[in-house]
């Protein structure tokens, strides 16, 4: 007799014993299936094996689901997860914010068929709207939407420089200015300016050689004694196509705080400054200033 392999030995162990063969005269009638009782371990067993497999199955659902869930947090925005999308944190609630139309045929400002960094939607348009329940800022509605040069050259603190800035906005072809500013319900007072200018060059080399600088802005708005980098503001929240130069009032500072940034956007250079009594909040600033890039963008 052939010696039988140990798999073989194992797999007929598993098998329940084959039934006892009947006497020729005890065959059951044809169509009628023999009735054959499994032993009893052999019963046990077999619900024990299904039962492990139901669990089985079940963890493995169960883990597949888990898994999947921490995935879609870590991939989700913060207000996107359920019970996060709060505003706890102090950020503001802005109407949608949508790109102004195009001229028929015009080029987006960093299409690769506009080299001048040219904004071909209207400038009015492009200035980031109030969030809900603001106060408007009446002085900076302007002509027809259009705010005049001095206007914006109050914003800086020292009356001495003013007619400096005034002749280097005119040396370098300033064609307008769109503004927009609001208070909200805890004091912070926002104002943002989009001057525009022929082409993106001259508005860069304005911005680089005579209004910024790695250490502080070359001018001190209204209301600051000393300005440095805003260290903690996240850059990657700013348009890709866009250059920013932020800083923020470094204490001790006076009875308000002043937050501030430059915004290099081709044509147009775009200046968001927020003050507060006490401290300027980071969140709300570091939300304008992003969203006001979107539109530039």
């Amino acid at each position: 007799m052939t010696e039988k392999t140990q798999d073989t030995e194992r797999a007929e162990q598993l098998l329940p014993p084959a039934p006892p063969l009947l006497p020729p005269g005890d065959a059951p009638p044809v169509g009628e299936p023999t009735a054959v009782e499994a032993p009893p371990e052999v019963r046990k067993g077999r619900r024990v094996l299904r039962g492990v497999l139901r669990w089985t199955a079940a963890v493995a659902v169960f883990a597949a689901v888990g898994s999947a869930a921490a995935y879609g947090v870590t991939r989700m925005e913060r207000t996107d997860v359920p019970g996060l999308a709060t505003r706890t944190d102090g950020r503001w609630t802005y109407p949608e914010v949508t790109m102004a139309p195009l001229p028929s045929g015009s080029p987006r400002p960093f299409d690769q068929a506009n080299p001048v960094g040219a904004h071909y939607a209207d400038l009015r348009e492009l200035v980031l709207p109030a969030p809900e329940g603001a106060e408007p800022d009446r002085a900076l509605k302007g002509k027809d939407g259009w705010l005049a040069t001095d206007e914006f050259i109050e914003e800086y603190r020292d009356a001495s420089e003013h007619g400096e800035l005034r002749q280097l906005f005119v040396d370098f072809g300033l064609r307008h200015i769109a503004a927009r500013g609001w208070t909200t319900s805890d004091g912070t007072h926002t104002r943002i300016y989009l001057l525009q200018f022929d082409t993106a060059a001259v508005a860069d080399d304005l911005r680089t050689r005579h209004l910024v600088s790695y250490s502080e802005p070359a001018y001190a708005v209204r209301g600051t004694e000393g300005s440095v980098p805003d260290e903690g503001f996240p850059m990657q929240v700013v348009s890709d196509d866009l250059v920013p130069s932020v800083y923020v009032e470094a204490e001790p500072y006076g009875a308000e705080q002043v937050r501030q940034a430059y915004l290099g956007a081709g044509d147009v250079l775009a200046v968001v400054l927020q003050s507060r009594k006490g401290e300027a909040a980071a969140v709300p600033f570091q939300q304008t200033v992003a969203l006001q890039s979107r539109l530039l963008g």
